[in-house]
């Protein structure tokens, strides 16, 4: 098993990330150094890190607002702190944004992710007791249809922007692996739900819009197929992937939990409704299906029998359980909402609305 003092984990004030960086205080044994970077995008939000930040802050944890794309800043940050893990979040993550909009995209995930590796090339050089953690996502793999599952060694698929930057950078993590055997460990996962998530997305938008009354956009004919994954279960199987993934290896991380969007967006009316005692029939009639994306794909589906298998990672919660954990969190947390929601971004969001 690996054993790490300091964590360059980038990207930490994201959804994902800040999650993970509150998953390994609270819920772990590590007791190393985490240096979180994160350019704070409308995405990446300190108030997701307070809590963190009061405790451990100039102790344990240390913050920097930079960019992945500063070459001289990451450097320093990254032999001063003696980085002997990194963890890389930073990601434009957002299916819609990469289609009006894919330049970010390539910076970001493409050449943020270049210059994470050659800075771990340069200074690292042929240490083995280091690691490069690549976080990334199941769409790399493109659409399924009604049957099969994405598995590890599936041929890369990618439809839009966005997919196909994440897809790049990937195939940048094999490759410096191959070529300079740096020591890196890829995970793909399947849609993630769960606290402190900006609400362009899926769920925590169709919550929020039930809440003040808007529309339930629902693209096409709503049968898109996703998989969903706790985001504390996507954790735990980083957190595992990173102490005992086997160097050089990709592991798929699900919730093996598919629902068809409308499926999922009715039930999420039904569970609002019981904790707000609104009339789930009337909460229904909020559903308005928008015109469809394009290169939507079809289905999600994701087979992770390599990382139980290797490294016995299970999920712990059940979707319902998790769904209602979802929801109560953002009833209970209205100034962050507020918070997130006070930005011009959101009015983009109410143009075009959003299905990942």
């Amino acid at each position: 098993m690996r054993i790490f003092k300091n964590l360059l984990i980038t990207g930490g004030s994201g959804f994902i990330g800040a999650n993970f960086i509150h998953y390994l205080f609270e819920k772990t044994d590590f007791s190393g150094n985490i240096i979180n970077v994160d350019c704070l995008t409308y995405a990446g939000n300190p108030n997701n890190l307070t809590e963190i930040a009061e405790k451990h802050g100039n102790t344990r944890y240390f913050f920097f607002k930079e960019n992945v794309q500063n070459y001289e800043a990451i450097e320093k940050i990254f032999t001063q702190f003696e980085i002997d893990c990194l963890i890389h979040f930073a990601a434009e993550s957002h299916v819609d944004r990469s289609i009006f909009g894919p330049k970010d995209f390539i910076e970001t995930n493409i050449v943020g992710t270049f210059n994470l590796l050659e800075i771990a090339r340069k200074v690292w050089g042929s240490r083995e007791d280091v690691l490069f953690h690549h976080i990334s996502t199941d769409e790399v793999y493109g659409s399924l249809g009604e049957t099969g599952f994405f598995y590890e060694n599936t041929a890369y698929d990618p439809r839009s922007p966005y997919s196909s930057s994440k897809a790049a950078s990937d195939h940048l993590v094999s490759a410096y692996f191959h070529t300079y055997k740096l020591p890196v460990t890829i995970s793909n996962c399947s849609n993630n739900y769960g606290a402190y998530q900006f609400p362009e997305k899926l769920i925590p938008l169709m919550i929020l819009n039930i809440l003040e009354g808007k529309p339930l956009p629902i693209y096409g004919d709503g049968k898109y197929i996703r998989d969903w994954l706790f985001v504390d279960d996507h954790c735990s199987a980083i957190w595992e992937t990173v102490k005992r993934g086997k160097t050089g290896e990709t592991y798929n991380v699900g919730g093996e939990n598919e629902w068809e969007n409308i499926k999922l967006v009715n039930y999420l009316c039904e569970r609002v409704a019981f904790f707000t005692e609104k009339d789930p029939n009337e909460v229904k009639k909020l559903i308005t299906y928008v015109k469809d994306r394009p290169g939507h794909d079809r289905r999600y589906a994701i087979n992770c029998d390599k990382i139980k298998n290797e490294l016995n990672w299970r999920q712990s919660l059940d979707f319902e359980t998790g769904l209602d954990e979802t929801i109560k969190w953002y009833l209970n947390n209205k100034e962050w909402i507020e918070n997130v929601r006070s930005g011009d971004y959101l009015k983009w969001i109410d143009k075009n609305y959003t299905e990942r």
